[in-house]
């Protein structure tokens, strides 16, 4: 019972974790930020991972989606260090696109309640995407924080995940555990019923000739 739902909140936390990932995929990808697409798409076969090892009892899997639970929990922490510019890092600078382009994040211009336009002179800090300057005003939060806000979203999915990955191996180990101390499968043939032993004996039949 305890293993049925512990497996069951496992793979209902995956869930969540995979529709989460997906969203946060598509806005990366229009924001051209490929170093995040990259490591999303890792996260989505790890998470493929456990939803299989979950529900197919293998330990090996749930461990695997475990281990990459805490470098996804590493990763999102650097994201917000790097959008809340913590210890030098620099949102100017081109790290999430591989220096292939201009570091750009979609809601830089499409967060609630922000109006973009060209920029016909620079103003203090305007955001540079490529070659055009835009001014971008009216935000209800700033996009900074709407990324930091979906990096704590997943960071707190994958500590849960985490936390039930572990519960669900020590189940599964435990299970094991028992069913070899019984004898497993060989115990079935200790556990026989023994066969009936004829007590009629047979004696040599002399025929005369």
């Amino acid at each position: 019972m305890a293993c049925c739902t512990g497996r069951c909140t496992l793979i209902f936390i995956c869930t969540l974790q995979m529709m989460a990932v997906l969203e946060r995929q598509v806005f990366d990808f229009l924001g051209y930020q490929w170093a995040p697409v990259l490591v999303n798409f890792l996260q989505v076969l790890l998470l493929i991972l456990g939803l299989f090892g979950s529900a197919q009892y293998r330990p090996r899997y749930v461990v695997l989606y475990a281990i990459w639970s805490v470098l996804w929990v590493a990763w999102n922490i650097f994201l917000i260090c790097f959008y809340l510019e913590v210890g030098g890092l620099s949102r100017s600078t081109d790290v999430l696109t591989f220096m292939a382009s201009r570091h750009r994040s979609w809601f830089l211009e499409h967060g609630p309640g922000c109006t973009s336009e060209l920029a016909s002179s620079p103003s203090v800090s305007p955001p540079v995407l490529g070659h055009v300057v835009l001014r971008v005003s009216g935000c209800l939060l700033e996009y900074p924080y709407l990324e930091v806000l979906h990096c704590a979203i997943h960071i707190l999915l994958a500590l849960f995940g985490f936390v039930y990955a572990c519960y669900v191996v020590s189940v599964f180990t435990e299970e094991e555990d028992s069913f070899d101390f019984i004898g497993g499968f060989h115990s079935y043939t200790a556990y026989q019923s023994p066969q009936k032993v004829s007590h009629l004996q047979l004696k040599p039949v002399y025929v005369p000739n």
